[in-house]
């Protein structure tokens, strides 16, 4: 693994954005994985920037992001359909029809799984996908387990994981209980992965992740086996790894 230090969160976005749109410009058809919560919100606005003076072109890129709650719409303004649409789609010029989202809406979770999973399949995986880490070290919405998950599945939210969450909604009884996540093995599909952290809160998962035992009980852990990830992260967030 990679890391590079920030000085802060801004320092983080912009470092962040500059290996998007680096990937972007040197493959304009690139298949994006793209994370929602936080953490990539200050990357998002400076790849929007960057899009409006021309400097990053999304009109051939299509994106398939990690999650989606389960039991919303794509129209509701708690799912991460439209957080995407607000923080980043809305604001460059990707045709909306290349942009793809687990389908919260399907009751029927292994309908929706499969039907997911095919799609990704069908786009050969991820040139580059971008991910933020859980404070207990959860990607996408794999929470800690006794196994690493495969595909596409429907996961029980930690409470650590709704608490954290709950600063989005009005409060924490709001926060659903399930989500669709894509899996450990689909997320290690993708050729190259980039990987996002800020904040003291977030130290503790990022040196399990880095420098701990690979191990489900952290599942960003399993990133030390990826053949060409890069974790991005503040001061803050690497208070507990050494300095490189």
């Amino acid at each position: 693994m990679r890391i590079i230090r920030t000085k802060d969160y801004r320092d983080m976005s912009r470092k962040a954005a500059n290996v998007i749109s680096a990937q972007v410009i040197l493959k304009p058809t690139s298949v994006l994985g793209l994370a929602t919560g936080t953490t990539p919100i200050g990357t998002y606005e400076q790849l929007a920037e960057w899009n409006h003076k021309g400097d990053c072109d999304f009109s051939q890129v299509s994106t398939y992001n990690l999650d989606e709650y389960r039991g919303l719409t794509h129209e509701d303004p708690q799912s991460y359909h439209y957080f995407m649409r607000q923080n980043f789609f809305d604001k460059i010029n990707i045709d909306l029809a290349n942009t793809h989202v687990p389908d919260g809406a399907n009751p029927n979770a292994d309908e929706a799984c499969s039907e997911y999973d095919r799609i990704v399949r069908e786009a050969g995986y991820p040139d580059l996908q971008l991910l933020g880490i859980g404070r207990n070290g959860h990607i996408g919405f794999n929470e800690p387990d006794d196994h690493f998950s495969k595909g596409t599945h429907c996961v029980d939210l930690t409470e650590s994981t709704i608490q954290a969450n709950s600063r989005l909604f009005d409060n924490a009884d709001d926060v659903p209980r399930q989500a669709y996540t894509m899996g450990v093995q689909t997320i290690m599909y993708a050729r190259s992965i980039l990987i996002l952290a800020s904040g003291p809160e977030k130290a503790q998962a990022v040196y399990d992740m880095c420098f701990g035992p690979v191990t489900p009980q952290c599942p960003a852990s399993i990133l030390q086996l990826h053949t060409s990830c890069t974790v991005i992260a503040d001061e803050a967030a690497l208070a507990l790894c050494p300095e490189a």
